[in-house]
């Protein structure tokens, strides 16, 4: 499981901007990945080779500084509660601030690694300022600037140190993780499955504290469903749950096979839906999408059709996910939805013979060659599946930095229309012949 680094402080003091630069650094060395725009406060970046998902608490926060200061105590405990470490941002320009010294009152307490960073330090003079944080009695303190970049190495080379290291699966069986908003239906939809009021279910959103895994098997097929908790107290503030449920969801897709992504027909495919789905298709974890509450929903000739048609849209260019409509009241279709997790699951781990994708795919590139960049042309010669736990293909020609992202995507869509890869993301390299 990957480890979770919070970015907390108060307003403007430069997170986003510190957030933004590691999110970029990633997204150089992974080449651009769709749909990472999409996600302001979350994502995936790595250091020195260990990889660990951030979070940037700023984005939670609405209103005035009045407001912040009732909810800054909030927000922080719960970045604290699932982080792995926390880099406690602070401006050098406006020193100590009543605010800087209740974070840090708060952070005091934790027994886990923090990291003062003191943002905006761009010569000599600010450097010397910094001196004054070791008033917030947190120890040493690291100077950068986000904007240029400066310092940032430093810390992120004392960051990775304290990190845990990626664990891989333990458990022989796969891990189908139900994830969705707070009240969804996730908690009632695995009741539903197995028969039993194994998790409490209310009408409070958040009513499941802990993640847990349940062993289920249908179908001649054995795994562990996790229902992801949606928060720990009633929350009062939006934010606050949706926070919360992002960092829970974060640590059920890193450590799961398969995610069953729950959303309420009624309130539709927003954004915070949109998050979770994004953050399972970077973690290349094979993804079902189930519209729950059907029943409650006003439905006319071309419904479903039309429903479907918007989430693709949304979800494009990834369109290639079972969309299905079910009611956990009423337990219809949850087993198609159990079913269909499960070939997506094998279609995850499926494995094509070096020689038939050579003798499928050749003669499609030879009929339709990458198109000339710069007056040069791309000849593609051979290509092979890469030994990993989800698909990954390599495809071996002269000059692959030629090779645009939409022959990409085309090259994608024919491994999809000759073998089965739906729900599943499938990442494709070119590499030098």
């Amino acid at each position: 499981m990957g480890a979770i680094v919070a970015i907390v402080g108060r307003p403007n003091v430069g997170k986003s901007t510190f957030f933004n630069r590691l999110i970029q650094r990633r997204e150089a060395i992974v080449d651009a990945v769709s749909g990472v725009t999409r996600d302001r406060h979350y994502g995936k970046s790595d250091w020195n080779g260990k990889e660990f998902s951030l979070i940037d608490t700023g984005g939670y926060v609405l209103g005035s500084e009045d407001v912040f200061e009732k909810e800054i105590d909030k927000q922080v405990e719960l970045a604290i509660d699932e982080a792995d470490a926390i880099i406690f941002m602070v401006d050098v320009e406006a020193g100590v601030t009543g605010m800087d010294e209740d974070v840090a009152k708060l952070l005091r307490k934790v027994n886990k690694p923090v990291f003062l960073a003191i943002n905006k330090v761009d010569n000599a003079q600010r450097a010397a300022d910094a001196v004054e944080f070791y008033a917030l009695g947190l120890g040493e303190y690291y100077t950068l600037s986000s904007i240029n970049g400066s310092g940032t190495g430093e810390l992120l080379d004392a960051l990775v140190k304290v990190l845990p290291e990626k664990q891989e699966e333990e458990s022989e069986l796969p891990r189908f993780a139900v994830v969705g908003r707070p009240n969804a239906g996730k908690s009632s939809f695995i009741n539903a499955l197995i028969g039993e009021e194994r998790y409490i279910v209310t009408d409070i959103a958040g009513t499941t504290r802990d993640s847990i895994d349940t062993k289920y098997n249908r179908f001649g097929f054995e795994f562990n469903l996790v229902d992801t908790a949606g928060i720990r107290r009633k929350a009062k503030v939006k934010e606050d749950l949706e926070f919360y449920s992002v960092m829970r969801s974060i640590r059920a897709i890193e450590h799961c096979d398969v995610c069953i992504l729950i959303l309420d027909a009624t309130r539709g495919f927003d954004g915070q839906v949109q998050n979770i789905f994004w953050l399972a298709h970077r973690n290349n974890k094979g993804i079902i999408i189930l519209v729950n509450k059907w029943d409650l929903v006003e439905k006319e000739t071309n419904s479903v059709k039309d429903y479907t048609a918007k989430i693709k849209e949304t979800i494009s260019p990834f369109e290639d996910v079972p969309i299905l409509f079910i009611s956990v009241l009423t337990k219809q279709r949850i087993f198609k939805a159990i079913e269909t997790a499960v070939e997506v699951y094998k279609n995850r781990s499926k494995k094509i013979v070096t020689r038939k994708l050579n003798d499928i795919m050749l003669p499609i590139i030879e009929k339709t060659p990458p198109p000339a960049y710069k007056g040069k042309y791309v000849k593609i010669k051979f290509c092979t599946q890469l030994p990993t736990p989800y698909p990954q293909f390599a495809f071996f020609c002269n000059l692959p930095q030629y090779v645009r992202d939409p022959y990409k995507r085309f090259l994608e869509n024919k491994l999809r229309e000759n073998f089965d890869f739906t729900g599943v993301p499938i990442t494709i390299f070119m590499r030098k012949k």
